[in-house]
Order: structure tokens, then sequence, then C-alpha cells
């Protein structure tokens, strides 16, 4: 019997199913995500073609924050690290010797709580102190991480906050505030500056 060809590919097809059904093919991650991409390239310049008011399905890619967020904190420098913990912390409460948000920070409570918990860095538990540690900085060369001080209460210092960028620090104010950013231009903070200090963590 002679056959034609059409009807020899449609049996060498079916002779093949089994085979198929036996051994299915699993593709890799990676090889189906970039098959997944040029079928949907393909599908949108079809669409493109024949029906431009219509666009292909767009495959799922994750957003820049959800990028950030997936992302390992060591993966961050050190000062981005401490902005992104400091800016998590504002509208705490203000209290007096608090050391967590919890309870509250006071000035240095805070200070010490960030470089603890972005950079795993022990700093002394009070403003006096921590102003003695580090690398003393010009105002005009201060970066982001930098320890600011003021006097609030007579000549000595007794207030710290950590400097964010243009002019902006970060701190926990006093009695009956939050934590918050300021400038340092305020009349207020420009009358108390003391200096500043860089962590020895942020002086490479």
């Amino acid at each position: 019997m002679r056959l034609t060809r059409t009807t020899a590919a449609v049996l060498l097809v079916a002779a093949s199913i089994p085979a198929f059904a036996s051994a299915p093919w699993t593709p890799e991650p990676s090889c189906y995500l970039n098959e997944q991409a040029l079928e949907t390239l393909a599908l949108s310049a079809e669409l493109a073609a024949f029906a431009p008011g219509l666009e292909a399905p767009a495959l799922a890619v994750a957003t820049v924050e959800d990028r950030i967020e997936a992302t390992s904190p060591s993966a961050y420098a050190p000062r981005e690290m401490l902005v992104k913990m400091a800016m998590k912390l504002r509208d705490i409460r203000y209290r007096r010797g608090g050391r967590a948000p919890s309870t509250g920070f006071d000035c240095s409570g805070f200070v010490q709580y960030v470089f603890a918990q972005a950079l795993g860095i022990d700093l002394p538990d009070n403003s006096i102190s921590q102003a003695e540690a580090g690398i003393r900085v010009a105002r005009n060369e201060l970066k982001t991480g930098d320890l600011v001080f003021f006097h609030t209460r007579g000549k000595g210092i007794s207030h710290v906050g950590i400097y964010l960028d243009n002019g902006r620090f970060i701190h926990s104010p006093s009695t009956g505030k939050r934590v918050r950013v300021d400038e340092l231009s305020d009349q207020y903070w420009a009358r108390r500056y003391v200096g500043a200090r860089r962590p020895e963590v942020l002086s490479s």
C-alpha cells in the first residue's frame, strides 16, 4: 500500500508518543525562564502586528524594593546600613536611660542601639564617652554615620545624634519627644553644636 507523506508523518508521531510519555522532559529552571521570556517576546510581537490594542502578559519581575528587602544586610555599605536601621526607629519615644525600642531611647542609647544592630559595634553608653572615641571630623567634612555632638545643658557635651546627609541628623531629642530628623542649621542646634566624631568602623 502506498503511503502519502502526510500519512507517514502521522504514523511516525504516533509511534513516538509512548517514548515521550515514559520519559517526560523537565526543563531546568533557568532554561525555563529564558524560554518563557522568548515566548513572551514572540507573543508581544504577534499581538503588536495583528492587535495593536492588546499586550502579552509581562513576566513577573521583582521591584527594587523587593530586591532590597531580599538582600542580606551584609551586602550594604556600613553607612547605608546605619541609615537603614536609624530610620526604622523614627517616632520611638524618648526615655532617659532607654536602650531599646520597647522602652524608648535617650540620645546615647539610640546611637548605641543603631550601631550595635546595624554593624555589631558596641559604642560607649553615654554621649561624653562617645565623643572621646573615633576620629575628630570638621563640620564641612561630615559624612553619613558620623556622630554629631551638642551641649544642651551647660557647656559640656550632653547630646548626640547620627549625621545623615545634606545637613540633617537623626536623634532622640528629649523628654516628651520622639526619634526624629532635624537640621544642623536650625537655630537651636546650630548654637549648641560642639563637634563631630567618626567611629573607627567608618574611618576606612
